[in-house]
């Protein structure tokens, strides 16, 4: 089958999906083969920043000391100090719920031991173990890009999902997310384009769009 235009395919994949009472993601859903997802460097884990961004809010949280929580304050979402991070582990049912409602974690390097051995369970399995920062460095554009930014993670799936934008947003938009998101994926595949089996658009609801 013949590659498709994004624009024309993420177009038709808005036209068939029936509006609903709730804020749609618009999705990838990438097929792969002949890769043996066994072998942990087969499988893929990255942050993609958008350039339409995702048409949502995206939330960042930072674990650093104090100096460089006030560097970013009002930039990031949750910002929970060093001075603070005792407490913050103790109480398992808040943090659960953080980590719930945060879709990435940045920390201060030094830290990273302390909250890979204590919140390891509950950051690990949700792919949300944090991406360490320089001690000192200022984060903001760090954050500012995840902040459109999505998680690509196949685990050990030879399909997988990711969302590329909101029903809100211009297709042309949603489109160049596509675009985006497809190059880096192809990227870092062993054999690149050729470990694709196929790739689909969909709105939450609706029905799925063959792209390749």
């Amino acid at each position: 089958m013949a590659d498709r235009n994004s624009l024309e395919v993420v177009t038709e994949a808005l036209q068939k999906g029936p509006e609903r009472k709730f804020s749609e993601s618009v999705e990838l859903s990438i097929n792969l083969k002949d890769l043996d997802l066994a072998i942990p460097k087969n499988r893929l884990e990255d942050d993609v920043p958008l350039p339409g961004g995702r048409g949502k809010p995206v939330k960042v949280a930072l674990f650093g000391t104090p100096e460089m929580c006030q560097k970013v304050r009002g930039v990031a979402d949750k910002i929970i100090p060093s001075t603070e991070l005792e407490d913050f582990m103790k109480d398992a049912k808040g943090a659960k719920r953080t980590v719930d409602d945060i879709d990435f974690f940045l920390a201060e390097a030094p830290l990273m031991p302390t909250i890979g051995k204590r919140l390891g369970v509950v950051l690990g399995p949700r792919g949300k173990m944090p991406r360490p920062v320089p001690p000192g460095s200022d984060p903001t554009n760090l954050i500012k890009a995840l902040q459109r930014s999505v998680r690509v993670r196949s685990k050990g799936n030879r399909t997988f999902h990711a969302a590329v934008g909101a029903r809100g947003m211009p297709p042309e938009e949603i489109a160049q997310n596509v675009d985006a998101l497809l190059n880096r994926v192809v990227g870092k595949l062993e054999r690149g384009r050729t470990n694709i089996e196929s790739v689909y658009v969909k709105t939450t609801m609706g029905p799925a769009v063959r792209l390749w």
